[in-house]
């Protein structure tokens, strides 16, 4: 994303949209993370500029809003596509071939991990567990459980919602 892309962008948040967030947990000590939820709730993500008018607002340090926001894993700094990749990295699933699955996604989809792909369908990222372990490996795509995967399967997976997520886009 370049430099223009990232100005236009920041054009396009209505910070009033969080106002209700502020108003209601603004004053309420220890809120910080209901607050960083509503947003993201509002947005999909946590606009940067929106750390600095919460700051504002509250009268909070805009560096401790910064540091919950990256610390927590719940917490996006970036906009997410429609369907997020969450494959699980826990010792279940790693000794039962999460590996090949990774490989399969970032093969499948273009992309690593963290990275969004450029028509804004999938979203991937690597967690530490998901707590299926007695059906490893597993990913999750937006809140819906893949289990015993294969990288057969996997692709599948991800052929079939794309497969969706394009008819919608033409629907629309």
């Amino acid at each position: 994303m370049g430099i223009q892309d990232q100005v236009e962008d920041r054009a396009l948040v209505d910070l009033s949209l969080i106002d209700p967030i502020i108003e209601k947990y603004g004053k309420v000590k220890g809120s910080t993370i209901t607050i960083l939820q509503g947003v993201q709730e509002t947005y999909g993500f946590l606009p940067s500029e929106t750390l600095t008018y919460i700051a504002k607002k509250t009268g909070m340090k805009e560096a401790k809003l910064y540091g919950v926001a990256t610390f927590y894993t719940q917490f996006r700094m970036k906009p997410v596509g429609k369907n997020l990749i969450m494959l699980c990295q826990g010792t279940a699933c790693h000794v039962n071939g999460a590996s090949a699955i990774e490989k399969a996604i970032v093969e499948e989809l273009g992309i690593c991990e963290g990275e969004t792909t450029s028509d804004g369908i999938f979203t991937f990222t690597n967690v530490a567990c998901l707590g299926c372990c007695s059906l490893a490996p597993v990913m999750m795509i937006n809140g819906e459980t893949y289990a015993k995967l294969t990288p057969e399967k996997t692709v599948g997976v991800l052929r079939e919602l794309r497969a969706e997520a394009q008819s919608e886009m033409e629907v629309s």
